[in-house]
């Protein structure tokens, strides 16, 4: 019985715990400057809650204590509330809809900016580098590829994968309208493959944080998907308006399958593209 007693969580407990969230959030941008206040609280929450069980830590207070006086605790605090799920070619539609609609705008450029936000370990970008080349566009492109975990970025910079996943890939890449063989791009090396360094030689990598961090650059297209659904409304309107700001006229944002811009206070400076794939323009102003 009293097992049972113990597991049910009062609506008190729930409410310190609450308190203890808001306190580690305020702490970790106080000491040192990641601000995930307006992150959505769900998967804040279960992403602290992971780290708190992984650590045997009886309370969040406790972890506070820890992320304030234990450098090394918090970067593996830092590495669990990093967005990192992506893949090569994810949403194959997409990027189908990217050629069919986008490349053509892109090829009346003479020469194109692109900022991949929140690139994560690099897949997604390698990913726009392989059609661009296929597109024959990579020779005038500079891509700017940020996130504000270093680890990920290091892990982008690289371009080494896992060679469990190249069959997933290989497949993303052929419903994606590949042109060619996706082993073209890649060489194996025991369990791992090394993407083709000719595919980031037009790419910097480069440390920016959507939250706290202004215009990066005045770019003709953004790519920030399934970012945004981590975010609040609030924080959502906030980053969609620094992509109006970094836009050109008639530049291109592309969001994830479940973001769109209906909901921002930016929404009428854009028009869709293709709204099944969250492909936007920015519409030109004198």
């Amino acid at each position: 019985m009293d097992k049972k007693e113990d597991l049910i969580i009062t609506p008190q407990q729930l409410e310190t715990e609450e308190i203890e969230l808001e306190l580690l959030l305020e702490a970790i941008y106080r000491k040192y400057g990641y601000d995930f206040r307006n992150y959505g609280k769900a998967h804040i929450k279960r992403r602290i809650k992971h780290r708190q069980t992984s650590a045997s830590l009886e309370s969040i207070s406790m972890m506070q204590h820890q992320v304030l006086h234990n450098e090394n605790f918090f970067e593996l605090l830092l590495r669990d509330l990093s967005i990192n799920v992506t893949e090569m070619f994810r949403d194959p539609g997409f990027y189908a809809t990217l050629r069919q609609d986008v490349i053509p705008v892109l090829k009346t450029y003479p020469f194109i900016k692109i900022w991949h936000a929140g690139c994560s370990t690099g897949e997604e970008v390698y990913s726009m580098a392989i059609l661009l080349q296929e597109e024959g566009l990579l020779n005038r492109v500079q891509i700017y590829a940020t996130d504000f975990n270093q680890a990920v970025l290091q892990k982008a910079r690289e371009g080494i994968f896992p060679i469990d996943r190249i069959k997933e890939y290989t497949l993303n890449y052929q419903k994606s309208g590949g042109k060619k063989s996706f082993s073209n791009y890649y060489t194996a090396h025991y369990n791992s493959v090394i993407m083709n360094a000719d595919l980031k030689k037009n790419v910097v990598f480069a440390d920016h944080n959507l939250v706290t961090d202004s215009v990066f650059a005045e770019v003709n297209l953004i790519i920030c998907r399934n970012v945004l659904i981590y975010f609040d409304k609030e924080l959502q309107d906030k980053v969609i308006h620094l992509f109006n700001e970094s836009l050109t006229n008639g530049g291109i944002l592309c969001l994830g399958s479940k973001e769109n811009l209906r909901f921002s206070s930016s929404f009428p400076a854009f028009q869709p593209i293709n709204e099944a794939h969250k492909i936007y323009r920015k519409k030109y102003t004198p």
